[in-house]
């Protein structure tokens, strides 16, 4: 999910500064919505399941997108999948760029050993060198948001109406748990920000053992509010794009407030904002991160699937008096 909505920015970008393009995003039905808002993209629904299932299915889906009369390709997953459309679109004398992961870089931040510890090209920047690869200047200096979503009845039935309170949305979950802030530290975190009744708090998830989870955090507090099974992604999208700020974990929570130019607070565990991922257009101050004097291998993985033995409690270093003057300072 975050990978997708990574590109949200540098697609509005692109189609406002270069009116005569018209884009055809490819991916699954799910991220429809992230562009529903941008003129000039059509969105074509991958149907992994079905008709696009397995190689064959990736013959099919070629036949179906060379039909689009496509003019060139900007392969911004570069996975096999992905690599095997273009190599067909190549054959057929299409223009093709793709994105650059730098995965030498992701593996010299961090590896144990020699450790280059320095901040590499976001993932971001390297979508733009790809349109530029096709032809496309994109510049991301000014960036220009959507305007806030209005907010639907069957949004205000679960939000309630905003008047002068502050919407403060938190997703505390991530794929994997080396980047999940631990749940009694996360617990303080909301019980200080709901003591403040002009405070309004959402909490973001999905899943049953998750809804537990948040069903715990917001137990006997009226001014938090757990959306969690309640809304669908595109309400969800609107429900966020009213936030006066995101607390989310290096997850794609972040980046889906970051692509509706929310305010973004991040919590960085195994991983870190040096290897790309920091949401867009966020300052880096908003990235918090786990003390490096302490463990000094971080970050140990690019996406926080790797687990370091001795590292389980490196975010604990991530104070929640730290968190929440940082939220009260973005919502002042």
């Amino acid at each position: 999910m975050g990978d997708v909505a990574i590109t949200v920015p540098v697609i509005r970008a692109l189609v406002q500064q270069n009116p005569n393009v018209r884009i055809t995003m490819v991916s699954r039905p799910f991220f429809q919505s992230f562009f529903d808002d941008i003129p000039n993209v059509d969105f074509f629904a991958v149907d992994v399941k079905g008709r696009h299932k397995g190689f064959l299915g990736l013959l099919k889906l070629y036949t179906d997108l060379k039909q689009l009369n496509i003019d060139a390709v900007a392969d911004l997953h570069n996975v096999l999948r992905s690599q095997i459309i273009r190599t067909l679109f190549v054959l057929n004398g299409k223009k093709v760029a793709f994105t650059n992961k730098g995965r030498a870089e992701k593996k010299a931040l961090t590896r144990a050993e020699n450790k280059i510890f320095k901040p590499i090209k976001t993932m971001v920047e390297r979508h733009v060198e790809t349109f530029k690869k096709l032809g496309f200047n994109v510049d991301l200096s000014s960036p220009k948001f959507p305007k806030k979503k209005n907010i639907s009845n069957e949004i205000l039935k679960v939000s309630g109406e905003k008047r002068k309170d502050k919407w403060i949305g938190i997703a505390p979950f991530a794929q994997y748990e080396s980047k999940v802030y631990p749940q009694d530290l996360m617990q303080q975190v909301i019980d200080d920000l709901a003591s403040d009744t002009k405070n309004k708090i959402f909490l973001f998830g999905g899943g049953n053992k998750e809804i537990e989870i948040l069903n715990t955090f917001a137990k006997r507090k009226e001014n938090v509010i757990n959306v969690a099974g309640k809304l669908n992604l595109p309400q969800e999208l609107e429900l966020i794009s009213n936030l006066d700020v995101m607390l989310s974990m290096d997850s794609g929570n972040a980046h889906i407030a970051a692509m509706l130019g929310t305010k973004v607070i991040t919590l960085w565990g195994a991983t870190h904002p040096f290897a790309g991922f920091a949401p867009f257009n966020q300052p880096i101050e908003n990235g918090l991160v786990s003390d490096r004097d302490k463990f000094r291998l971080l970050p140990t993985s690019v996406y926080g699937n790797k687990k370091v033995e001795g590292y389980e409690e490196a975010m604990r270093t991530i104070s929640p008096a730290i968190v929440i003057e940082k939220i009260r300072v973005k919502i002042a």
